[in-house]
């Protein structure tokens, strides 16, 4: 009961600061929350939290402020996220559901993330090792020029146009696109270029040069790694909102928003898309961000987790709101992905 009743105050304390800025004091919960207690046991079940380390006084004013293992419990023990309103859920339908690619899918949601959230919004694209090949298409251009598209299940499309030696007719074409999404679809890269590779063993020996030639560009275009590194950051105007601390908060975020290699290792390993982490403060990878938080997820079609995205701002954040906006804008992306 008791317990209870100081984790009651503790979730108080972390909503009215996020609220306010301020430190808050015991006869600001006991006016603005229906704590069911009197003045005196509130403050009683303060000072206790504040020995145990969950708030502290942050100058000689009667108000305390949540720690880092304060946000850190109020976290874990919460027992529900708050819901998206219907304007959220309209926001995210209608600007992800006019997405015409892979690039603008991410560009839209980093941009959907930093409004929802008010906070640093990161995407990572989705890696290239993770995905599978859902098509391999062949396109006739004339004479004997061939357009190579390849479609991964990441959304993400490379094209590639290939000189053969030779004209193929229809039939030939339409034989070896079919041999080839045989032996690629459903596949992982890695898989699939070592199926590829033994592809032209099955033909005649007058027809091995040219399905050789399209086996070595779709190789190829399974190899480009070009994405595997590649953050897109938005909503940077939003860390003025930490208004004081700008050498000790703002200059390491705007420092580390410079480097991917740094904001991957905020985001974390991502891998579930059903999971939303929550690091705070010096839980991260880097002290000097010690006084940012991080809510990351993964996201990608079906459960595993083909790249994550989230959101990074100060501990003082309003942690139910955001796990909901990164966990309901992950899902509506894989979703996405999902469908082609």
């Amino acid at each position: 009961m008791v317990e209870d009743r100081k984790l009651n105050v503790l979730r108080a304390i972390v909503e009215d600061y996020v609220a306010t800025q301020e430190p808050v004091g015991s006869r600001a919960l006991v006016d603005r929350h229906q704590l069911g207690v009197s003045p005196a046991t509130v403050r009683n079940d303060m000072a206790a939290l504040e020995e145990e380390g969950f708030i502290t006084q942050p100058h000689t004013s009667a108000g305390r402020i949540p720690t880092d293992k304060g946000y850190r419990l109020f976290v874990d023990r919460l027992s529900t996220v708050k819901p998206l309103s219907v304007a959220e859920k309209r926001a995210i339908t209608t600007l992800l559901e006019g997405a015409v690619d892979l690039d603008d899918v991410v560009q839209r949601s980093v941009r959907l993330l930093a409004q929802l959230t008010r906070q640093v919004a990161i995407v990572q694209y989705p890696t290239l090792s993770r995905s599978t090949v859902r098509h391999v298409e062949l396109v006739h251009l004339g004479g004997a020029r061939l357009l190579l598209v390849l479609i991964l299940s990441t959304g993400r499309v490379e094209q590639r146009v290939v000189e053969l030696a030779e004209h193929l007719g229809e039939e030939e074409l339409a034989d070896l696109r079919s041999r080839l999404n045989r032996a690629v679809i459903g596949e992982r890269l890695a898989d699939a270029a070592d199926r590829l590779v033994q592809l032209p063993d099955e033909f005649d020996q007058g027809r091995r040069a040219p399905v050789a030639a399209l086996v070595a560009s779709l190789v190829e275009a399974m190899s480009d790694h070009r994405s595997d590194e590649r953050v897109v950051v938005g909503g940077t105007a939003n860390l003025a909102r930490f208004g004081d601390g700008f050498d000790t908060s703002i200059r390491p975020m705007l420092e580390a928003l410079e480097e991917h290699v740094v904001l991957l290792r905020l985001l974390g390993e991502a891998t579930s898309s059903s999971t939303v982490t929550v690091r705070i403060g010096a839980e991260g990878p880097y002290q000097e961000l010690s006084s940012t938080s991080v809510v990351a997820t993964g996201y990608g079609p079906g459960d595993e987790a083909l790249a994550s995205l989230g959101i990074v701002g100060p501990t003082r954040m309003d942690y139910p709101g955001s796990m909901a906006a990164v966990r309901a804008v992950a899902r509506y992306v894989s979703r996405i992905l999902d469908e082609g």
